[in-house]
């Protein structure tokens, strides 16, 4: 099957999609267009990232300069300001992703292997980047269309707080609401249908197996953004 027809049929007809990858794991193709994916929507949103940060330090100068002294401030902002762009977009964050993809099929493998002794590696992988098509495709690109309009990344989602626009991004509330996201729902049910096929259980198992994992990447998730959010605190 070619890369379009499993592109459409991941969309439009999953369960046969799905299969069809469990039994001929393709993968290759798949994970270069989520790469630059990723790498294209990092490098769009950048700017507006950066201002974000900007603006949130220079809001709150007066409490970080108590808390980490007026030369750690200052370095702080020149920092944030020499990000490099392309560096950030083309190397770090599409490396950080390959390795998350990576040791997420291997956590994943290992779940499935309390239930079942099928399924290898590449046909976990295989069905983790396909499902991820959703998110980095039309997730990303909603994404990308809300945070150019509001030129801010902070206060744009796709998940719960949605429905609370008052909310403030650095909430513990914002954080643990912000990882019910609609396309990261699609993706995990995606992945638990490849799952099903490729472990050859139940749809249900597969999916239990897929949302248990989403738990668990939510609950690390929130940890390191309440980390990162005290850092500024």
């Amino acid at each position: 099957m070619s890369f379009g027809g499993r592109l459409i049929g991941t969309f439009f007809d999953p369960g046969r999609t799905l299969r069809a990858i469990a039994e001929r794991p393709l993968w290759v193709d798949a994970l270069i267009v989520v790469l630059i994916l990723i790498s294209l929507y990092t490098y769009l949103v950048f700017p507006f990232g950066q201002k974000d940060s900007l603006r949130f330090m220079e809001d709150n100068a007066a409490k970080l300069k108590a808390k980490w002294g007026e030369a750690q401030y200052g370095d702080a902002i020149e920092r944030t300001k020499g990000q490099d762009r392309s560096l950030a977009a083309f190397l770090i964050t599409p490396l950080t992703y390959l390795f998350g993809f990576l040791f997420s099929t291997l956590i994943v493998l290992g779940m499935g292997r309390v239930v079942s002794t099928y399924g290898s590696y590449l046909q976990v992988f295989s069905s983790l980047l396909h499902a991820n098509l959703v998110d980095k495709l039309l997730g990303n690109g909603l994404r990308l269309f809300l945070i150019s309009g509001k030129e801010s990344v902070f206060q744009t989602s796709t998940g719960l707080p949605v429905l609370f626009p008052k909310l403030d991004a650095m909430s513990t509330a914002y954080v643990f609401l912000s990882q019910v996201d609609l396309f990261q729902l699609w993706t995990f049910w995606l992945f638990g249908i490849g799952l099903a096929a490729a472990f050859k259980i139940s749809l249900k198992k597969g999916l239990l197996i897929s949302f248990a994992f989403w738990f668990l990447k939510s609950g690390l998730t929130v940890a390191l953004l309440m980390l990162r959010s005290r850092l500024f605190q």
